[in-house]
C-alpha cells in the first residue's frame, strides 16, 4: 500500500495498464477496478503530476489513451473538456487520469506520457500526496 491508497492487486489479478513513458519505454502494472489512472501512476511513481489533486482543475494528469480503450469510455464532462482544452498536446483520445477509473472491459488500456504538461500553478509548487 503506497501514498495511503488500496492494497496492489495480486500478481495477475488486476487490469493490466500500459503507460508509454516520455522516454519511450513502456511500464506495465496492474490497477484495481476502480482506481483512477491518476492514482495508479502515482501508486507506481509515474510521472503524472496531478496538481489538482482531481479536482477537475488543471491537466497536468492528461493522457493519450490508445483509441480501442478511448472508445470504451462514457463522453467527458464538460468540467473535463474545459481543462482538456488547457493540455499541453491534446489529442482526439486525451483524456485525464483523474477521470478515468479502471474496468475489467478496459484491461489492457494504453495511456501514453504526453511530452509536457502545462501547470497553471504561478509558484510551481507540487501537491503533496496524502
Amino acid at each position: 500500500s503506497r501514498h495511503g491508497s488500496q492494497p496492489r492487486p495480486e500478481p495477475g489479478t488486476g487490469c493490466k495498464v500500459n503507460f508509454i513513458l516520455r522516454n519511450g519505454e513502456t511500464a506495465t502494472v496492474e490497477a484495481n477496478v476502480g482506481e483512477s489512472l491518476l492514482d495508479l501512476a502515482r501508486a507506481h511513481d509515474l510521472d503524472v503530476e496531478g496538481a489538482c489533486e482531481a479536482s477537475l482543475a488543471c491537466s497536468t494528469c492528461h493522457l493519450v489513451l490508445d483509441d480501442e480503450s478511448y472508445n470504451k469510455l462514457e463522453e467527458p464532462s464538460d468540467e473535463e473538456y474545459d481543462m482538456l482544452d488547457l493540455a499541453f498536446g491534446l489529442t482526439d483520445t486525451s483524456r485525464l487520469g483523474c477521470q478515468v477509473l479502471m474496468t475489467k472491459e478496459l484491461s489492457g488500456l494504453t495511456a501514453k506520457l504526453p511530452s509536457a504538461t502545462r501547470n497553471m500553478y504561478v509558484d510551481g509548487a507540487k501537491p503533496k500526496h496524502h
